[in-house]
């Protein structure tokens, strides 16, 4: 599965998207989990980050789809 990174996300990887492995049935927590183990630059930012299914944002008991598109999207500023 592709995750597309935004805003800090994006520079803390040095990437616009990541790819991870989750079984079938895994849910947004999966999800988390997985980042934090394969990126843990992330953790800080996790914490305060939304994860958005198929362009809606998701709760961490949502199950993510096979093929799903899926983005981590961190809190952002403005001014």
């Amino acid at each position: 599965m592709i995750v597309q990174l935004f805003a800090g996300a994006r520079e803390v990887v040095g990437a616009a998207s990541i790819h991870l492995n989750l079984s079938a049935g895994a849910t947004v927590a999966d999800l988390r989990h997985a980042l934090i183990h394969d990126h843990p630059e992330l953790s800080p930012l996790l914490a305060r980050s939304r994860i958005a299914v198929n362009q809606e944002f998701a709760d961490d008991s949502a199950v993510v789809p096979d093929g799903a598109e899926v983005a981590l999207i961190p809190p952002v500023s403005g001014g």
